[in-house]
């Protein structure tokens, strides 16, 4: 399968954030989210394993009990239920990709998964 970046839409969650899904299918999904400096993205935590890649920008996060700032070209590791959140400190982009696949991603119900802003 071929995803083509431009027939991926850009979905505006608010507060600073948008999130374009590009491929999946299987047991694997990767998503681009957009952020604004000053927005984040809220603690939470999904059954799903996570990695995130710092495309560009700066971001502080937290996994776990455990804070750091992250730039372009930082990659994150999140454990299936981990508590986990971010605060964008300069404009930048992240790609995450989960296993399996975020099925409360897929036709536009980002409003049920985003109900306290967004989360990645």
């Amino acid at each position: 399968m071929f995803v083509r970046h431009d027939d991926c839409p850009l979905e505006d969650l608010g507060n600073g954030v948008r999130r374009r899904i590009l491929a999946h299918g299987g047991a694997l999904m990767q998503v681009e989210v957009h952020f604004d400096a000053g927005a984040a993205g809220p603690l939470h935590s999904h059954p799903h394993e996570q990695l995130t890649h710092v495309l560009s920008g700066a971001f502080e996060f937290t996994i776990g009990e455990d804070t750091r700032v992250v730039r372009a070209g930082d990659t994150l590791y999140k454990r299936p239920g981990v508590v986990h959140g971010c605060r964008c400190l300069e404009a930048g982009v992240l790609l995450d990709t989960f296993t399996p696949q975020r099925q409360d991603f897929l036709g536009g119900q980002a409003a049920r998964h985003w109900p306290g802003g967004p989360t990645t």
